[in-house]
């Protein structure tokens, strides 16, 4: 077993053993003086605490220079804001731990102008008709997206404290493959939580549920989550997805641009948002992080905005196009003209 693997499961053990002593100290009466029963084991503990939480910062670390970004698709489609980016710093989350050096978090943000029907994530610009799209063989088609808000709630200091899942228009926009690959990990049974986007809220998250949430394991922080293996050694995660909402299972193949699930708000998060990343393995307690970069798109920065076109645009065919070759227009032998070579009605 390597030493990234190790680590992780070393620093979850040294949590509950303090635990136990803090329990222990108010429920049992043990013999001899408190400092040597409880204080001086929870000193120790907490000296191991902090020695494997530092291996575990250093063992995820990338080892010398990045390589180039992998290029792959946008998971989204629409108008969307990028928080926590790597454009910005790296790690990006302030920690290499769970292979997320490079990771971002994004968020809808719906642009409604005058005139035009509230738009939604993944539904394209408002003004616009959108086609049906071309199917691709083995390929399911893109969840349709939900009826909801159009402006993203704002953070409060105090009032409300929490808010409903539906008020934010990032909640079940839906998600799509970056890349042909295999599913690897497929895990949506886990709730969405009502958001933490206030101060008291934030203050419960940061104290309270993040430290449990990082003992009980990986799957608890990242929350429903989905990962594909791209090929090549890379693997792209998709976190906090909703609970229910997966199409896809372990083992599956899946086509660039095919929908997989939608935008939760599962784990370790403050409000329904997609955190991606890529790393080098499947498994993000021993995984370290990669570069990516989206195609159209970039790397966007902290605060700015982007718009993802649908995957029928990215594939350099217009979106009537696409229609026409799909449903569209009628061949000439389907309008009863002779197609060369072959006599009408043949």
């Amino acid at each position: 077993m390597s030493v990234r693997r190790v680590v992780p499961i070393a620093m979850r053990l040294s949590w509950l053993v303090l635990i136990a002593l803090a329990i222990g100290e108010f429920v049992t009466d043990l013999p001899g003086p408190g400092w040597a029963t409880t204080l001086l084991p929870a000193l120790v503990v907490l000296a191991l605490m902090v020695a494997t939480m530092s291996l575990q910062a250093r063992a995820a670390a990338p080892r010398g220079e990045p390589g180039p970004p992998v290029e792959v698709a946008p998971p989204v489609t629409g108008r969307w804001k990028a928080l926590n980016s790597p454009a910005d710093k790296v790690p990006s989350h302030g920690t290499h731990a769970y292979g997320q050096t490079y990771a971002i978090d994004i968020v809808a943000e719906p642009e409604t102008a005058e005139g035009e029907a509230p738009g939604r994530p993944g539904a394209g610009p408002a003004t616009r008709p959108q086609a049906e799209p071309a199917t691709r063989p083995q390929a399911e088609p893109a969840p349709r997206p939900e009826a909801g808000p159009v402006t993203r709630p704002a953070f409060r200091l105090f009032w409300p404290v929490v808010r409903r899942n539906r008020a934010f228009p990032a909640f079940g926009a839906p998600l799509l493959a970056v890349a042909d690959a295999t599913v690897v990990v497929a895990s949506d049974g886990q709730r969405d939580h009502l958001s933490r986007n206030s101060l008291p809220a934030l203050a419960y998250l940061m104290l309270a549920e993040a430290p449990v949430r990082s003992i009980v394991g990986a799957h608890r922080i990242i929350g429903n989550h989905v990962i594909l293996d791209l090929g090549g050694g890379t693997y792209a995660v998709y976190a906090h997805l909703r609970r229910g909402s997966l199409r896809v299972r372990a083992g599956d193949r899946v086509r660039a641009g095919q929908g997989i699930g939608r935008v939760g708000n599962s784990g370790n998060t403050t409000e329904p948002h997609l955190h991606f990343h890529l790393m080098d393995g499947p498994d993000p307690d021993a995984a370290r992080g990669v570069p990516f970069t989206w195609r159209g798109v970039g790397v966007p920065a902290n605060g700015e905005t982007f718009t993802a076109v649908e995957p029928e645009e990215r594939g350099g065919r217009s979106t009537e196009e696409q229609a026409e070759k799909q449903v569209g227009r009628p061949t000439e032998q389907q309008a009863g003209r002779p197609v060369e070579g072959r006599a009408a009605g043949s």
